[in-house]
């Protein structure tokens, strides 16, 4: 860190001189007009860059020589999310077929990307969307609204065998998706270019945080889609009546932990966030008696119900992972408010760390 003493001149103006070294790497001359940014820590960012628009970056796919298309299309995700604005897919010679499937794939799965020009050996896609025009505490309404309609149809699926139902579940997977990848593109984005947080009104923590929620939910997501997967295993009335209602009851109270945890973090209600994930307790005991109950039911049966109560449970867990970030976040913004003082540094409150280790295979239970 260089230290730079402030000088006054005019005697109301105060002055500090730039790093010449910085000036020359960002090829600043005099005159030039250099933009001051104040951060939400008070601190000042100075930059060169004036403009409120993300730049223009093109991702090029070279896929002569690739044969898998399911990694093509992980290659385009992984651009997406990054922050890119072009995508290029090109070949020495013709498109595969395989490739033309992948890149259209990855323009029905992401939000944004359209396709704008192709011939035989290349397609060009572009991003037609804002990020501005998607606030992020939209997309986060959205995917709890669709999370949710997904774990309360994959019980029903269950309670009454409706294949078709437990399909349409795992399909709006792919909706959930899309959300999860938007927010991720829009981190990016947003610790790429601090001109985009600031139009959008978020400052990058908050994004960061708005990242994790969303991660978390799609992962609630994917155990909806395990339990639809579930219920297309189980056969019509094998699952007694009173086994039925004790899933019901376990996965009310699942999703109540789910409600609460959203609602806490739009109303910023930490004493609700607290309560809340004091009740995960009563979910995990109710779970494993629920492990139990299905364990007396004869032996294929009884190992798609264990999974299910495991995903009732899993379901739960991840809300209260919700809340707790609701409180870390809280407990953020108000040291950013009042903060303590001591020797000219400021004390920040560490944000904690999640009780579990998690991993990332989609949909497994931890």
């Amino acid at each position: 860190m260089e230290i730079r003493k402030v000088q006054v001149t005019g005697g109301s103006s105060f002055v500090i001189t730039l790093p010449k070294e910085w000036a020359d790497k960002q090829k600043v001359k005099k005159n030039d007009p250099l933009g001051l940014v104040m951060q939400p820590d008070g601190t000042i960012l100075v930059t060169k860059d004036l403009s409120e628009t993300p730049s223009q970056r093109e991702k090029v796919f070279d896929v002569t020589t690739l044969n898998d298309p399911r990694f093509l299309f992980r290659l385009l995700i992984g651009a997406y999310i990054a922050g890119y604005t072009t995508f290029r897919v090109f070949s020495s010679n013709r498109l595969s077929p395989e490739a033309r499937m992948s890149v259209r794939e990855f323009s029905q799965m992401t939000i944004g990307p359209e396709v704008v020009e192709e011939t035989d050996t290349s397609i060009s896609l572009k991003d037609l969307l804002n990020p501005a025009e998607m606030p992020l505490a939209n997309t986060i309404k959205r995917m709890y609204v669709v999370v949710r309609n997904m774990h309360e149809d994959a019980m029903n699926a269950l309670e009454t065998g409706n294949e078709s139902l437990a399909s349409d579940v795992i399909a709006r997977d792919n909706d959930v998706d899309r959300l999860h990848w938007l927010i991720a593109r829009q981190t990016h984005i947003i610790l790429r270019n601090p001109a985009m947080g600031r139009k959008m009104g978020v400052d990058p923590s908050h994004v960061v945080n708005t990242y994790v929620i969303s991660r978390i939910l799609e992962r609630i997501g994917d155990h909806a889609v395990r339990i639809a997967g579930n219920a297309q295993k189980v056969q019509r009335g094998a699952v007694p009546d009173d086994l039925i209602s004790a899933f019901r009851q376990a996965h009310a109270l699942s999703l109540s932990i789910f409600d609460t945890s959203i609602r806490s973090l739009f109303a910023k209600d930490m004493a609700g966030s607290h309560g809340n994930i004091e009740t995960v307790g009563d979910l995990v005991v109710t779970c494993r008696n629920l492990g139990e109950l299905a364990l007396r039911q004869e032996p294929g049966c009884a190992i798609i119900l264990r999974d299910v109560a495991e995903s009732i449970r899993r379901a739960g867990e991840y809300a209260g992972d919700i809340s707790e970030n609701v409180i870390n976040i809280l407990v953020e913004e108000e040291s950013q408010k009042q903060r303590i003082v001591t020797g000219g540094q400021s004390i920040r409150t560490p944000v904690s760390k999640q009780r579990r280790g998690e991993s990332d295979d989609r949909g497994q239970p931890h």
